[in-house]
């Protein structure tokens, strides 16, 4: 069979020992290797499924979970026609404990996770063929120098480490062994001694001195090979010390990898989804999975130092000079055990970054390394306070907190750390925990309690070893606001989201940056953007941000620019009585429950300025329109349309509707109002309205008056009082003189605070008023064609 017909996992057979080792090594118990090797075929048929799903991508959940599924059928199927193989019982047992791991484990709640696994291995694989057949092919050089993934790397380095334990394992049960024959030969010569003293104290007979002479040529022999034995015993101490001391140290560089990098990796990723980035909380499953082979080496290691103790105790030798490194070695290994113990207790899932007063929050905490250390044996107790920044900052100085020292009260904040079998995880879920009281620090400045962070305070302790150690643990949540009322939200979130997204590793409690380059800002902008509605924002977007954050549009580059956290939330923007983050909060908010469809399908501009919208517009044919988020209204959506009267000589004009906000469209939807308002007839540049909003049109059916317990359910329709065009003759009943008759378009000026308004003036009252009368009272005679949908409060 030739190389381009052979299967990739064929080709990976006949790699070279070491590569092979390699292609092993990326296997374990999250995609078994046994998996791989009998269902190579229906794998590799699969490729092109695996390369099209993106497990970072929610979407994709669905495919993944079909996908997942079938693989289980085939694992079940393969293992159920080796049914009646007895030499195969062995392969049977592991699909079967496969297939069970993946519906459990995956299929329900993560697909998407498997399938990024088996993506993984199924790459580095590949790498590992190809780079290979390059070198015997005489292929691109380049490729002896290819990086083996990073997964790869760390199970090779696990695999070494497993091995030099084995190993220090066999020559620790060979150094027992030699000195079992040391004692024995010792007590050999003890008695020749014994014996010895005992001829010597007799009547120098013939007999008796030739006994002597016998004695002491033992004596000389027993005593050469017992100075023989005690080199070989200070050998093999001093080699299996050296041995050990060279596996601490490989474990020393790998358990900062996992730990310093890994781990660290995966908690600035979840900060980072706190900011809305797509985030795979399942790596952590892999994380533990390494931990777990570290804390069992570890543990091995240090019980084979601490015999080697033992030993050393009952034969009390040493060499002239030589220093005794066992201490230290046992020294270095259980704070290496201490250091993986307490980095590896972790919040699973993290508390809400902005909190509500009284409000029920949940929170899961996890110890990565509970179940293989069996701390699940005498469960720990979790405590869970809330702490400030001062107190965290003393926290981390000392590695301590005061007794009873917190800044507020927290109901149900303990919980006890179970087990669970099935997925080998220690943790704990916190369901109903609810801050019932806070206590904040002076204010300095401008600042506000929306400025003022704090953070949960997860602490705990148990030991190991029968009560050999004793850990105390604790780890900090991310950075928390609490807030009283909904009003304080938007800032609240200003604070969370500049701390998610500009944070330092290491950082002082919780040190942000006052200034940061705007391409970060824009980072973090679209991210939030993205999460919130679907779609990110583009380069024009971002520009558009840009000059509205700086209070000046008229830049051209704003990539070298710096952008202080003062001009982001604190000051208001020119003219106005809110701040930027203030205005983008509120057009996100309105896009994400009102305008996501519309914002995901392109049809709404939204980051465009008035005399951008008018100068778009200006040469489009009449009806031509398009939706921009308005500069005066927070989360507010204008119309802006070029409107041509061809009954006077070039009258062209761009007119401007007063903003809809989240109120007016949980009346009407964006798309009936436009539906409503006839001269709307292009979307621009030149697509027919009912093209890009005839699909969001609320059905004919359901606009219908409909009788509901006795009342009449009344049809609301947006128009613009007095603008011709209107449909205004197809509901007869309307009180057409009710505006005072006006024919043509009303004269729109093209200052900002100039509008057309799409509703009479009320006042406030007025306007809860009517919303409550229209939803509870019964209007029998009333014609409800005049009502507007985007009936607005007073500006």
């Amino acid at each position: 069979m030739s190389e381009s017909t052979m299967s990739l996992w064929n080709r990976a057979q006949q790699l070279p020992p070491d590569d092979l080792r390699r292609v092993q090594g990326i296997y374990g118990e999250q995609f078994p290797i046994e998996v791989r090797h009998y269902l190579a075929v229906w794998i590799e048929d699969k490729m092109q499924q695996w390369n099209e799903i993106d497990p970072d991508n929610p979407s994709h959940t669905q495919y993944a979970q079909s996908l997942v599924s079938q693989l289980i059928q085939e694992i079940e199927n393969k293992a159920l026609s080796y049914a009646n193989n007895e030499d195969l019982f062995l392969v049977r047992m592991r699909l079967d404990e496969a297939a069970t791991s993946f519906r459990t484990r995956y299929l329900n709640s993560n697909p998407l996770g498997l399938v990024g696994i088996i993506r993984q291995c199924l790459n580095t694989e590949h790498n590992l063929v190809q780079q290979n057949e390059n070198m015997l092919g005489g292929g691109v050089s380049h490729a002896t120098n290819m990086v083996i993934e990073p997964c790869a790397e760390i199970e090779q380095e696990l695999r070494i480490l497993h091995e030099r334990t084995r190993e220090t394992a066999n020559e620790l049960r060979h150094l027992e062994q030699e000195q079992e024959s040391f004692a024995l030969q010792y007590h050999d010569c003890a008695k020749i001694n014994a014996h010895l003293s005992h001829i010597q104290s007799q009547e120098r007979t013939q007999q008796n001195r030739e006994m002597e002479q016998s004695l002491r040529r033992r004596k000389e022999l027993g005593e050469q090979q017992l100075a023989q034995k005690v080199s070989g015993l200070l050998q093999l101490r001093m080699a299996l010390a050296d041995k050990h001391k060279g596996t601490i140290d490989r474990l020393n560089s790998l358990q900062q990898r996992i730990l310093d990098e890994e781990l660290i990796n995966w908690k600035r990723d979840q900060q980072m989804h706190g900011n809305g980035k797509p985030f795979n909380p399942n790596k952590l499953d892999q994380i533990q999975e390494w931990c777990e082979a570290l804390a069992e080496i570890i543990w091995l290691n240090r019980h084979q130092i601490k015999e080697c103790e033992r030993h050393q105790t009952k034969i009390p030798i040493a060499p002239p000079g030589g220093v005794d490194m066992l201490p230290t070695l046992n020294s270095h290994i259980t704070r290496l055990l201490s250091s993986l113990v307490t980095s590896t207790f972790i919040i699973e899932k993290q508390p809400p970054q902005v909190m509500k007063t009284n409000t029920r929050f949940t929170a899961t905490v996890r110890l990565l390394v509970g179940g293989k250390l069996n701390v699940n044996m005498t469960p720990p107790q979790v405590r869970v306070s809330i702490i400030s920044e001062a107190q965290a900052n003393a926290l981390l100085k000392n590695d301590q907190m005061n007794k009873g020292e917190q800044s507020g009260e927290i109901l149900n904040n303990t919980g006890t750390m179970e087990y669970n079998q099935t997925s080998r995880q220690l943790s704990v879920s916190f369901r109903n925990m609810q801050l019932r009281k806070i206590k904040r620090a002076e204010k300095k400045g401008t600042e506000s309690v929306m400025d003022e962070k704090f953070s949960l305070l997860f602490q705990s302790q148990f030991s190991v070893g029968g009560g050999e150690l004793v850990f105390q643990v604790w780890t900090l949540s991310l950075p928390v606001v609490v807030i009283v009322h909904g009003n304080q939200e938007p800032h609240a979130w200003a604070t969370v989201s500049w701390d998610n997204a500009f944070a330092e590793q290491g950082r002082i409690p919780f040190t942000v940056p006052e200034k940061v380059p705007w391409p970060q800002i824009a980072d973090m902008l679209d991210t939030k953007f993205k999460a919130a509605t679907g779609r990110g924002l583009t380069e024009d977007n971002l520009k558009f941000l840009a000059g509205k954050a700086f209070r000046n549009p008229q830049v051209q580059d704003f990539t070298n620019m710096m952008l202080s956290w003062s001009q982001f939330c604190k000051e208001p923007l020119s003219e106005r009585n809110f701040t930027f983050w203030e205005w983008f909060f509120a057009v996100m908010k309105v896009t994400r429950e009102h305008l996501r469809q519309q914002w995901n399908d392109g049809s709404i501009m939204g980051f465009v300025g008035r005399r951008q919208a008018e100068e778009m517009l200006k040469n489009s044919k009449s009806g031509t329109f398009l939706l921009r988020f308005s500069d005066s209204e927070l989360g507010g959506v204008t119309i802006a349309w070029m409107y041509e009267d061809t009954t006077k000589a070039c009258q062209r004009d761009v007119f401007m509707l007063q903003p809809f906000t989240s109120k007016a469209f949980a009346i009407r939807p964006l798309a009936d109002v436009i539906a409503d308002l006839n001269y709307l007839l292009y979307l621009y540049p030149n697509v027919p309205k009912d093209q890009a909003f005839g699909k969001y049109y609320t059905p004919l059916g359901e606009q219908q008056p409909t009788t509901n317990n006795g009342y009449v359910k009344p049809q609301l329709k947006t128009h613009v009082p007095g603008w011709s065009g209107d449909p205004m003759d197809s509901y007869p009943n309307t009180p057409q003189t009710m505006y005072g008759g006006m024919g043509g378009p009303p004269s729109v000026s093209s200052n900002p605070s100039d509008c057309v308004s799409t509703v009479p003036t009320y006042n406030e009252c007025e306007y809860d008023q009517f919303l409550e009368n229209l939803s509870e009272a019964d209007f029998p005679d009333m014609n409800f064609d005049f009502l507007q949908t985007n009936f607005m409060k007073p500006q």
